[in-house]
């Protein structure tokens, strides 16, 4: 939190004489210090290093090696930034790595001068396709920033659902006291929640005259509520891969549109800057396997870990066969956004994906994607996405996908298998339809959502009283066991498990 107030100032007088980004290194705090570090698969044998740092670099460098006394292995990758950007995003992608091995390594800079001192990070790598030791996985999803300037135990005036009780654990302090407990993090969409500053300035979150007036002080302040999260992130997403999917607040700056009801202003797409529509911030900042699964930047791409074939695809656009996607121009959420590829490209995409899986090797499939189709909730602005359902739902059930995991309404809610809004009558007992689960329970500053008073009828246990996150856990071939965790406490509050008799 301290970086905040120190960086304001100095993104202060950088921008009063034009300039972002970029800083003297020569300063007494060096503008170079890595920052912001995360991981990412990279196919069995890869891995994306990423970090940022207020300074451009000339060639940003990863050291690594499977001995941390023997840590001479160099990559080097290269760096983004858009406008408005305070920082400068850098990515090395790591190449011939061993599988399922851990590795130390270290980025440009950590011990530049005027840095505080950085340890050496640590990460494993995939699990080759076919190895079939058990490992769990964790998702966590519509997970914005915690603490003061974000979720807390305290909320601005005309208040906020759901604060954190003054002695609860948030998520990302859960995920890091268990991050022992599971292989890599996957987060399907709205990462911070970063647009979320109209509202919080307006409702007196930053104090009483916090009223952001113009695009240069929006952009500001999103950018440093993005620099906030990513450093809350890092302890978990430095040492274990950070796989992420595309949500409707990466495509924005203005909260899909919010009205100051105490000066009467109505904030629209008109207030945001290029830097903060389109997923500008989102396309800069990660790294997904999609080159490896010939898939589409950050958007949908697939991965294999073990005995498992990961699909993360995208709801926001592209969802195809001339339907408009919600963050599409014309699109319910009107964000002007994408569409990212071709006609049914995605579509396409996914079919050969799913069809080039060897269930021999990998026999369960799972699907993560931000938009539900199956949830217990109203209707509002495509909460519930019928068009992704049209679209989507043929494929996975004719490629026989084993869980489908959503977020965007914040809530917990398990579902039966399903195939066409029918249960399927086998329930988790070798079920032919895909099991849909949705958790946007990690929590932000709105809080949580509400269910339904009538739960659909697919619907097994659901919650909106509680945040927390998932684990899945593959024990073998044929038995897989989600849970729900309560962050506050660590408690599993709902646990089941699916048996598949695969091939």
């Amino acid at each position: 939190m301290a970086r905040f107030s120190l960086f304001s100032l100095l993104v202060s007088v950088l921008a009063a004489s034009g300039v972002l980004a970029v800083a003297n290194t020569n300063e007494s705090f060096s503008f170079a210090h890595p920052l912001e570090h995360r991981i990412a698969y990279a196919g069995a044998r890869g891995m994306f290093v990423s970090w940022n740092t207020f300074a451009q670099l000339d060639t940003p460098t990863v050291w690594y090696g499977c001995d941390p006394f023997d840590v001479t292995s160099k990559a080097t990758g290269n760096s983004t930034i858009y406008p408005t950007s305070r920082t400068w995003n850098h990515h090395v992608k790591l190449t011939d790595l061993k599988p399922n091995t851990k590795y130390w390594y270290y980025v440009s800079n950590t011990n530049c001068y005027g840095c505080s001192e950085l340890p050496m990070y640590t990460f494993t790598t995939a699990r080759e396709a076919g190895d079939e030791t058990p490992y769990s996985a964790a998702v966590a999803v519509d997970l914005g920033l915690m603490g003061k300037d974000g979720l807390s135990n305290h909320v601005g005036f005309g208040g906020a659902a759901n604060p954190l009780g003054p002695n609860d654990t948030n998520t990302i302090q859960s995920l890091l006291m268990y991050k022992d407990t599971y292989d890599f993090l996957a987060h399907f969409g709205d990462i911070a929640y970063a647009d979320y500053a109209l509202k919080e300035s307006w409702q007196g979150y930053f104090g009483n005259d916090s009223l952001i007036p113009n695009k240069t002080s929006i952009a500001t302040l999103y950018e440093s509520l993005l620099e906030q999260y990513y450093d809350e992130m890092q302890p978990i997403s430095a040492v274990k891969p950070y796989m992420v999917g595309p949500g409707n607040h990466e495509a924005n700056c203005d909260n899909g549109g919010t009205t100051d009801t105490v000066h009467n202003i109505s904030y629209t797409v008109s207030i945001c800057v290029p830097g903060q529509t389109n997923f500008t911030g989102y396309i800069n900042h990660f790294r997904m396997p999609s080159e490896e699964s010939s898939g589409n930047g950050n958007f949908w791409y697939s991965f294999d870990h073990g005995m498992v074939h990961w699909v993360a695809i995208d709801t926001e656009t592209d969802i195809g066969q001339n339907l408009t996607s919600p963050d599409e121009p014309g699109g319910s959420e009107n964000e002007n956004s994408g569409p990212f590829g071709t006609y049914n490209q995605q579509l396409n995409w996914l079919d050969q994906d799913l069809a080039s899986v060897d269930r021999s090797k990998t026999p369960w499939i799972v699907v993560g994607a931000h938009r539900p189709w199956y949830v217990s909730a109203k209707n509002r602005s495509s909460t519930i996405c019928l068009d992704c359902r049209h679209t989507f739902e043929p494929i996975l059930i004719k490629h026989n996908v084993d869980l489908v995991m959503h977020g965007h309404v914040h809530v917990y809610e398990r579902n039966q298998p399903m195939k066409n809004y029918n249960p399927d009558p086998n329930g988790l007992n070798n079920p032919s339809s895909p099991w849909y689960i949705v958790n946007g329970a990690a929590g932000h500053y709105d809080g949580l959502d509400s269910l339904n008073a009538q739960l659909n009828n697919y619907s097994v246990v659901a919650t909106d009283k509680v945040y927390g996150w998932s684990r899945l856990t593959f024990h073998n071939r044929t038995h897989m066991t989600h849970q729900f965790v309560a962050s506050k406490n660590g408690t599993v509050l709902d646990t089941a498990t699916l048996y598949k008799e695969h091939c």
